[in-house]
């Protein structure tokens, strides 16, 4: 049963999460409060995880969410109940769009969802930004990437190390 349960949720999280996986974040906070499957501080963790790992954000999250809760095959159904939704869609959107890529509805839809994707990622990071920035050392940290990014047009790989790094000779 628990598999299903598994496969049920990841594939509504998956039907709704336009736009990413940053967009899956609020929907994990909803499922800890739901099942308690995880914690909060387990969902910081998670998305520290998906984020210094190779693949989707949402596919690492669902596979690690899944694990926690069953095992591999609690990892395989959450991912497989994640990804279902956008491949159905993405044969449907393919056989259509030809027909519709012109349609001023289909043009004012993705209009219309845009702005609400924006809302979503940027409520998952004031979540992430609540559970992370407690004391002054994340603080600083947060500061200094901050404008190390903005200023230093650097791989995203070199920062994900760099902040890898600093946590584990600060311990934070």
């Amino acid at each position: 049963m628990i598999y299903l349960t598994l496969f049920y949720e990841f594939f509504k999280i998956g039907l709704f999460a336009i736009g990413g996986g940053l967009v899956t974040i609020p929907f994990l906070f909803d499922l800890s409060e739901k099942y308690h499957w995880f914690t909060t501080a387990d969902l910081t963790n998670m998305i520290a995880i998906s984020e210094s790992t190779p693949g989707p954000l949402g596919v690492n999250m669902a596979t690690f969410a899944g694990y926690q809760v069953s095992g591999i095959l609690g990892g395989i159904c959450a991912t497989i109940g994640l990804v279902t939704p956008s491949v159905i869609i993405i044969l449907i959107i393919a056989k259509l769009l030809k027909k519709f890529k012109e349609n001023i509805w289909v043009s004012g839809l993705l209009s219309g969802i845009r702005p609400a994707v924006i809302a979503l990622i940027l409520f998952a990071g004031l979540e992430v930004a609540k559970l992370t920035l407690l004391n002054w050392k994340n603080w600083l940290f947060f500061i200094l990437f901050f404008v190390l990014i903005h200023y230093q047009k650097k791989s995203p790989i070199f920062y994900i190390c760099l902040s890898a790094l600093i946590g584990i000779v600060f311990k934070l």
